[in-house]
């Protein structure tokens, strides 16, 4: 045991601490945030393709009453007959669209028979000066609308609403915020426009599926958990070996010859010695 000594020195104390927290803090922390990123993306990817692949139903069967909401039938294509509710339009700001800033144009639409839902009719380019530019307004006919479900967006700590340039404006769209600002209770759901609507303006696309990175950088990061304490084994065996053929090499050398006194020092400086 007297060997392994040198592993209770400070330094080789503190290298086992850091890979210690290190290996801890991969398989803890950093393995599952990655890997339920994945789980979260694939689910997502899931749900998608399966609203892409199913036929439209009536939004009354799945917000059958004003405050329903249906987060699991995200992205589901529905139809709704009712009309736009024009006057209490309100503007998403900031929206990224096709990598160009955007508004997002969010007007209420009371479905006939059933809850009055948020139609996001698609975005319009701002103007210089971040400015809002002229919309075209709703339709306030009775027609009928294919959208797609989406789920309301928390709000922005610290993003109040404002009004600029005639309208309401948002940093997300979240129910409970543009039910204060219009007045109108909302569904717990949003729709979306889908192309060549009535009131719809700029197509909002749908998302990219792609489940990214996130499975390789979680298997990854079990990896460096898994080398982290075998390469810190390594590098003690390397230091026992190290001091093994220190040791072996300083019993090996040979005697070093006796240190001469000063007498014979003497003796062999004026001859008495030979």
């Amino acid at each position: 045991m007297r060997r392994l000594a040198f592993l209770l020195r400070p330094g080789w104390i503190a290298l086992a601490l850091v890979v210690i927290a290190f290996t801890y803090l991969c398989f803890t922390v950093l393995a599952p945030w990655q890997l339920g990123k994945n789980t979260k993306t694939s689910r997502e990817n899931r749900q998608i393709n399966h609203a892409l692949t199913s036929p439209a139903v009536p939004v009354k069967k799945l917000l059958p009453q004003q405050d329903s909401s249906a987060p699991e039938a995200q992205w589901r294509s529905v139809t709704a007959t009712g009309h736009y509710l024009s006057d209490v339009q309100v503007l998403a700001r900031l929206r990224v669209v096709d990598g160009d800033q955007a508004f997002e144009v969010l007007t209420p639409f009371a479905v006939d028979g059933g809850p009055t839902v948020l139609v996001d009719r698609g975005y319009v380019r701002p103007e210089p000066g971040s400015h809002v530019p002229p919309i075209p307004r709703a339709p306030d006919q009775t027609l009928t609308i294919t959208a797609r479900l989406r789920d309301f967006e928390p709000t922005i700590a610290g993003k109040e609403p404002f009004s600029r340039d005639g309208f309401e404006q948002v940093y997300s769209i979240n129910a409970k915020q543009i039910s204060t600002l219009t007045g109108v209770p909302l569904a717990g759901s949003y729709l979306q426009l889908v192309e060549n609507q009535p009131g719809g303006l700029g197509l909002i696309g749908l998302p990219h599926l792609d489940s990214g990175p996130f499975l390789s950088y979680g298997i990854q990061w079990i990896a460096f958990g898994i080398l982290a304490p075998i390469g810190l084994g390594y590098f003690a065996y390397a230091e026992l070996r190290a001091r093994r053929r220190e040791t072996r090499a300083r019993a090996d050398a040979p005697p070093a010859d006796t240190p001469m006194t000063v007498e014979q020092k003497l003796a062999d400086r004026y001859g008495r010695r030979r």
